[in-house]
């Protein structure tokens, strides 16, 4: 069986790493990693803008009173760092976002017809997790999360929540990954839940709506939810048979509550909204770790760090390989040349295997204005012209998805 541990392949193929002066659990990009993150980022990004989110930007600390108000100080301190004093006032660096975004949705008046409200943030938090349960990329200390709060009347808590599970879906078919399996997060025992039954009663039945209606198998686990209310957790499984959860949607109760968010319904009254919290691919780093053992480095072609690598035969064509870059560069593609003075062409095209279109340029083709066409997977499309080839490529990349290549 193949070594598919992404803390192998991340080192290999020059994606992160880390350092002892940095700091456990805290990793640092490369440049080819840093694409990866940035494409998957911008994904993120474009696919909230088309589903009506609006992005903001909120700050990585908060005083220690809005932690206390949220919650988060009462019944999630053991997992926060220690507050540092700044000007005589106890600061804290957040452990989530949703403190920020409930302050944020109650900086303006509110009507029924500004809602549902649907604010994105990829915005950093900060977990003091133990040292022996750091690994990789799945367990670290700053975390770039892709979180988003939906801020909605009662009687569009359910088809939000819908929307932001099918949201996941389709993201999950894009990276070419799945889930292996949904579960409702519930809570168990212990004074670690905020003590509101009704409230746990009423956000469980209307997740159990949301899944029943989506026609996903689920089962119910007691001790998985969120301190505030329970939640959908979309699982993935490593090659090694390991279970985490990557994407979550939640119904909340008791934070609007807590922040006294308000609207102003058609009867001209003010209402309590419910919060959707709903995070698509969770934290990048988490999205990253499972994408690199789910492909073992080999990316879909969109998000490939390197999508194209042009191979000239001798030093003769190496001018026209690197007009044949600018061109791919040009249309937003990851392009480089490989020339003769990095090995023999076999060794080149060996070298190469990860990155998802190969062209190799000889004399003739040169001349001819030509690009001899390999694929990653051991396909050759055959001899194409320049212009058509990068036009397939970047059609591909446009497309997203897993496949390589498809109808011109």
């Amino acid at each position: 069986m193949r070594d598919l541990d992404h803390r192998r392949l991340g080192r290999e193929l020059g994606l992160f790493d880390t350092d002892p002066l940095m700091g456990a659990g805290l990793p640092y990009w490369l440049p080819d990693g840093a694409a990866v993150r940035h494409t998957l980022e911008e994904y993120v990004r474009e696919a909230e803008r088309a589903a009506g989110y609006r992005h903001v930007y909120s700050p990585v600390l908060g005083k220690r009173e809005l932690y206390e108000l949220s919650g988060h100080w009462d019944h999630y301190r053991d997992d926060m760092y220690p507050p540092m004093d700044v000007g005589g006032e106890q600061m804290l660096l957040r452990p989530s976002l949703c403190p920020h975004h409930a302050l944020i949705f109650r900086s303006r008046t509110r009507s029924h017809r500004d809602l549902p409200y649907r604010m994105a943030e990829l915005g950093g938090m900060y977990r003091s997790e133990r040292s022996g349960v750091l690994g990789g990329l799945t367990r670290v200390r700053a975390i770039q999360l892709n979180d988003a709060h939906i801020f909605c009347t009662p009687d569009q808590a359910v088809e939000e929540a819908a929307g932001a599970l099918a949201l996941i879906s389709r993201a999950y078919a894009d990276l070419g990954i799945r889930a292996s399996r949904h579960r409702l997060s519930l809570p168990g025992g212990g004074g670690k839940y905020v003590a509101d039954p009704a409230l746990w009663r009423r956000a469980t039945a209307l997740l159990r709506e949301v899944l029943d209606a989506s026609g996903v198998p689920y089962e119910a686990v007691e001790g998985e939810a969120a301190f505030y209310g329970p939640k959908i957790d979309v699982q993935i499984t490593d090659p090694a048979g390991r279970e985490s959860t990557l994407s979550t949607v939640q119904i909340d109760f008791h934070q609007p509550e807590r922040f006294g968010l308000r609207y102003t319904g058609p009867d001209g009254a003010r209402h309590r909204p419910v919060m959707v919290h709903r995070s698509v691919i969770g934290s990048v780093e988490r999205a990253v770790a499972h994408l690199l053992e789910e492909h073992g480095g080999a990316f879909p072609p969109w998000l490939a760090p390197l999508q194209l690598v042009v191979l000239p035969v001798g030093e003769e064509q190496e001018e026209h390989a690197h007009a044949v870059v600018r061109e791919a560069v040009a249309l937003g593609l990851r392009a480089e040349v490989s020339g003769p003075a990095e090995g023999s062409l076999g060794a080149r095209i060996r070298r190469s295997r990860l990155v998802p279109y190969q062209a190799v340029l000889g004399a003739r083709e040169a001349e001819d204005g030509m690009l001899a066409v390999r694929l990653r997977d051991g396909r050759r499309p055959g001899v194409l012209p320049v212009a058509e080839f990068l036009r397939r490529v970047e059609g591909r990349v446009r497309a997203r998805g897993t496949a390589l290549w498809g109808p011109a």
